[in-house]
């Protein structure tokens, strides 16, 4: 058995970037404290969810990458000898920007990034705003702890990108995520769209035979000059296994660390009896290139 002590790092952002961060960096310690291999940030987890506006001025808080923060938790994989997930607004041009995932090393390097692909326009989720499409694929990072197929929040409701991801080579599927309610939503829709969101990315384990880490932001964040409305993020990071199955769930209310260990090597037992991909009839999928069926 191949175990991977997993960290997940659920927290509340604010407009206080340093306290912001200093959350980010006390989660990964306390991870790795507990012995984790790789932890897993939530999605822009060094800043407020600032998408729910269209604000030009809200692009200054963009990075380059390697910059700053890349830098900063490189710093800390080389200190604690761990991977890490992390999510940062990357700046790459003047007027060019990307949600992108930045795969640390053990040693601090750069082992690859991953620039969201899905980018969502949506009442509070106005990212089509601030986020260029990606334009690197759905390609697998390989660390010294497995080859991480890495997606962002919006990709996670799409099993193409779960499936490429599998198809090359990954060995677990993770999705780093700022998804929430909005707080005018009744009880009964809030519980709907929890569930589904649950429910696709446990669907994406067991059609792939892999596990499953997804890692959400926690609290409220107030839409800037709308009083008090805004995002309630919903939590609930949680790893499944090949067959779908909870390997442990974090809560709604709270901030959290939690350290899951994942049996790289179920994937192998799991695909040998659920053979999906051999089943697989790829001469009869050319219509999944088009945009609707007419």
């Amino acid at each position: 058995m191949k175990t991977l002590l997993t960290g997940l790092v659920q927290q509340s952002c604010s407009d206080d970037r340093s306290a912001t961060v200093a959350k980010s960096v006390a989660g990964i310690r306390e991870a790795a404290a507990a012995g984790a291999q790789l932890v897993v940030l939530q999605e822009l987890h060094t800043t407020p969810y600032f998408c729910q506006t269209e604000d030009a001025a809200l692009f200054d808080l963009a990075e380059p990458i390697p910059g700053p923060s890349s830098e900063l938790f490189g710093a800390i994989a080389r200190e604690l000898g761990i991977v890490i997930v992390t999510s940062l607004f990357e700046r790459r041009a003047p007027g060019l920007y990307h949600n992108t995932a930045v795969i640390l090393e053990r040693d601090g390097t750069i082992a690859g990034t991953y620039r969201k692909m899905h980018i969502p326009d949506d009442p509070g989720y106005y990212e089509k705003f601030y986020f260029t499409p990606g334009d690197r694929g759905f390609t697998p990072v390989k660390t010294s702890v497995g080859s991480l197929g890495v997606l962002v929040c919006w990709d996670q409701w799409y099993p193409e990108g779960a499936r490429l991801m599998a198809l090359a080579g990954a060995d677990l599927l993770i999705y780093p995520t700022a998804i929430g309610w909005d707080p005018a939503d009744t009880p009964e829709e809030q519980e709907r769209q929890l569930e589904a969101w649950i429910t696709v990315q446990r669907g994406h384990a067991v059609a792939n035979g892999l596990p499953v880490v997804a890692v959400n932001r926690v609290g409220f964040e107030a839409s800037p000059g709308a009083g008090d409305q805004g995002q309630r993020f919903w939590g609930n990071s949680f790893v499944a296994g090949p067959q779908g199955e909870f390997l442990d769930r974090l809560p709604a209310d709270r901030e959290e660390t939690r350290v899951v260990a994942i049996d790289l090597t179920r994937s192998e037992t799991v695909r040998r009896t659920w053979p999906f991909l051999r089943d697989r009839r790829i001469d009869a999928y050319s219509d999944l290139m088009r945009r609707y069926r007419d």
